[in-house]
């Protein structure tokens, strides 16, 4: 795996992990990288300067010598602060469903279950589906992470 520093168009700059540099020209290529601030599809790699380890291999994983293993699920921006607390949120307050989001969506508009905050996973086009249908969805900005695990 290897880290990068992007930027969109818009000169929002942000990281992200990939399996290798071709792998990120690959996605890149088909349109498959968005800026995480504004969507923006035009990122690029930002000039990022080389890291290089002095912990022993002992102490790799050890938070105290290396600050990068905390550093990766830590927010460092207010933007990650703030969606990180959303993602809190959602996760404390609704039931995560998974695959069956659109089929529960679907069967607490008819009545046929109870209301309740939900969130799982749908692909565009059955999101598309159900608010055609008039069913209130809306994406998030961040994958599950039950769906990660």
């Amino acid at each position: 795996m290897i880290q990068f520093s992007l930027k969109c168009d818009h000169d929002h700059r942000f990281d992200s992990w990939f399996k290798s540099a071709s792998a990120f020209d690959a996605l890149a290529k088909a349109g498959h990288i968005q800026c995480v601030v504004c969507g923006s599809g035009n990122v690029t790699k930002a000039i990022m300067a080389p890291r290089v380890s002095t912990a022993s291999s002992t102490d790799k994983d050890d938070p105290a010598v290396n600050p990068r293993v905390s550093a990766l699920t830590r927010p460092r921006t207010e933007f990650e602060k703030k969606l990180t607390a959303l993602r809190n949120e959602i996760e404390a307050n609704s039931d995560y469903v998974g695959n069956d989001f659109v089929k529960e969506a679907r069967a607490m508009s008819a009545g046929d279950v109870p209301e309740r905050s939900i969130y799982g996973e749908a692909r565009l086009d059955q999101a598309r589906s159900l608010m055609e249908e008039g069913i209130k969805v809306i994406p998030l900005p961040f994958i599950p992470k039950q769906s990660t695990q």
